[in-house]
């Protein structure tokens, strides 16, 4: 009876739209919608500043004229295939009928659920739906150091309600989570915890964290898409990228409306063109250009003329690359990280701990007169893993290591072999083993040893 439910289920869910893609699918079709359309609209808008005082009054958020339908008809005059909406920005505004917090549109004078009017717009043009969502929220006081089991709980009831109430939801862009500026780490919010909860209730959810700051560009670390913002000065190599990403850049001169834009002019629509989403197509990256909304709720005439202009320079011809299947994203918390290690011999300024302070622009470098480099890190007590990832200074440094764990006292084998050919982060993955330490010892290297991050995970099956 079992067999036949389960049977009956998946044909339920495939008949319904809703049958579970593999992730690698997921990911072609994210880079075969080409281009789409952010949303900077909360809070900030009122303000001249993307970051407005976290205490300003909901009395604030009145766009009296806010027309959804407006914003949907202009991405798809650019021939986008999607739009995806600031959901919650840094200061905690949210902009949806939210039960967590009296922090929201319906304590405004507005009280419209934002979110469902341009979910619903949006649908009825035929695009796709994502939704952006800040981690870190001033307003609730949810910021580095600062971090309660109360808040966490938040984030995940706030979550809850938006992949529950606004149907199918394409992909979940977060930020303000583990990057530089931020400070929040994947310990202090457990971002395992968060990404099988979206995945939980809807499985075809891409999660997209912006963490390219501080992540190497040559793995998924945190996230199901690689993501760029170019006005942060990140910039996907079009040249050598293999991962699917997303790179976002706004038209106008900031990320939210400022009183300045209706007449500044916006970036030119051929450079939109030319120099964004057709090259970044041949490079697996689906392009996201930002239009800000006015305190009205509406586009400003500047920018519906260039999203016109962009949709007679392009038309979407959807699938231009095979995407490359990659290794699954890394989503659990690295065990490894500040934990007592040793090694072989090296200068004071590269010394072992450079490799695990989570910190991909330091490395720990062996000293070249050294012939079989080690190095090892150990635990405070014998603890599960499941994976090692590697992080070389370049791709082609390390060329052959073992690796090994130790368990009540006697170190036993993980792997031994050829390093990945022409990849920089090196992921092992294997059946959980328990240990108090791991190590890796260097049998052929290219040049002098240097490792920029050497990470142990347990991520659950």
């Amino acid at each position: 009876m079992k067999k036949i439910y389960l049977f009956a289920l998946s044909v339920i869910l495939a008949v319904s739209g809703y049958a579970q893609k593999t992730l690698h699918q997921l990911q072609q079709d994210f880079v075969d919608l080409r281009c789409g359309m952010f949303i900077h609209f909360n809070m900030p808008t009122y303000f001249n500043d993307d970051w407005p005082d976290p205490d300003a009054s909901p009395e604030l958020f009145n766009p009296t004229k806010m027309d959804c339908k407006q914003w949907a008809k202009a991405a798809k005059s650019a021939n986008m295939t999607y739009g995806c909406l600031t959901t919650k920005h840094h200061s905690g505004f949210c902009i949806w009928d939210t039960k967590t917090t009296d922090y929201s549109v319906m304590s405004s004078p507005f009280k419209r659920d934002v979110v469902k009017e341009y979910a619903d717009a949006f649908r009825a043009e035929g695009l796709k739906v994502m939704l952006y969502y800040s981690i870190l929220d001033t307003h609730a006081r949810l910021r580095p150091n600062h971090i309660t089991p109360d808040h966490i709980e938040m984030i995940k009831e706030q979550l809850r309600e938006l992949m529950t109430n606004y149907g199918e939801i394409t992909a979940v862009i977060i930020d303000g989570w583990d990057a530089p500026w931020s400070r929040i780490s994947y310990d202090d919010v457990p971002f395992e915890d968060i990404y099988r909860l979206i995945k939980s209730i809807q499985p075809n959810c891409l999660v997209m964290d912006l963490n390219a700051a501080k992540y190497p560009a040559e793995a998924l670390f945190y996230t199901d898409i690689k993501s760029y913002e170019q006005g942060a000065g990140q910039h996907i190599s079009k040249d050598s990228n293999r991962l699917p990403a997303l790179s976002c850049l706004p038209l106008q001169q900031n990320w939210f409306w400022k009183e300045s834009f209706p007449t500044t002019p916006v970036k030119l629509p051929e450079d939109m063109v030319n120099k964004n989403i057709v090259p970044m197509g041949k490079a697996y990256c689906n392009f996201i250009l930002n239009v800000a909304p006015n305190r009205d709720g509406l586009f400003d005439a500047n920018a519906l003329k260039a999203l016109k202009e962009i949709g007679k320079l392009w038309k979407n011809d959807g699938h231009v690359a095979d995407v490359p299947e990659a290794e699954a994203p890394i989503i659990a918390s690295n065990i490894a990280k500040n934990q007592l290690t040793e090694g072989t011999w090296s200068n004071d300024y590269a010394i072992y701990d450079f490799a695990n302070d989570d910190d991909f622009g330091t490395c720990w470098n062996s000293h070249p007169d050294v012939k079989t480099p080690w190095y090892s890190v150990t635990f405070k007590r014998e603890q599960p893993f499941n994976m090692i990832v590697i992080t070389d200074r370049n791709n082609n440094r390390l060329q052959e290591y073992r690796l090994e764990y130790r368990t009540a006292g006697a170190w036993k084998p993980l792997y031994e072999g050829k390093a990945p050919t022409g990849q920089r982060v090196k992921i092992h993955r294997f059946d959980t083993v328990w240990g108090d330490a791991v190590r890796m010892t260097v049998l052929e290297s290219n040049g002098t040893t240097s490792i920029a991050e050497f990470g142990v995970y347990c991520e659950r099956k």
